[in-house]
């Protein structure tokens, strides 16, 4: 049985809200994994917004490239959905075209609101990627016997 999503789900599955994962090279250590909020929009990819001086955005900047993992873990219909692709777009984060829209999409607009005042913002970056390779799995489709 094949348990892999078609393009629509995968596109909806990863324009859901989940914490995803990012993974990023690193030269002479393992690569760097840590949690994100990230965004999606078929055609456009990947984004995400960080500090300009933070370790993931000087990694960025290097590799050029990153992996993001996103998944739900309710059983039995475990999913989850992973990227990779190059970084084909950075540029200063903006308060209401990134900032705002990704702490609403994450706390609601009341907390996310919050959360963007209690932030400075200054120097975060939004880094856009274009998905290149896709892997998915989702357990939900399996045919499980009465």
């Amino acid at each position: 049985m094949n348990l892999s999503m078609t393009v629509a789900e995968r596109e909806a599955f990863l324009k859901g809200v989940h914490v995803g994962v990012i993974g990023i090279e690193q030269p002479d250590a393992p690569p760097l994994a840590v949690p994100v909020w990230y965004d999606f929009e078929p055609g456009r990819g990947v984004w995400l917004v960080t500090g300009n001086d933070s370790l993931k955005a000087k990694l960025l900047r290097r590799a050029g490239r990153f992996t993001l993992c996103a998944q739900s873990e309710t059983p039995p219909a475990y999913r989850y959905v992973s990227v990779e692709g190059p970084v084909v777009d950075t540029r200063p984060a903006e308060l209401e075209r990134d900032r705002r829209p990704m702490a609403h999409r994450y706390l609601g607009e009341q907390l996310g609101d919050a959360y963007v005042k209690s932030q400075p913002g200054d120097g975060e970056l939004m880094f856009s990627m274009r998905p290149e390779r896709w892997r998915t799995i989702d357990y939900g489709k399996l045919e499980l016997g009465s």
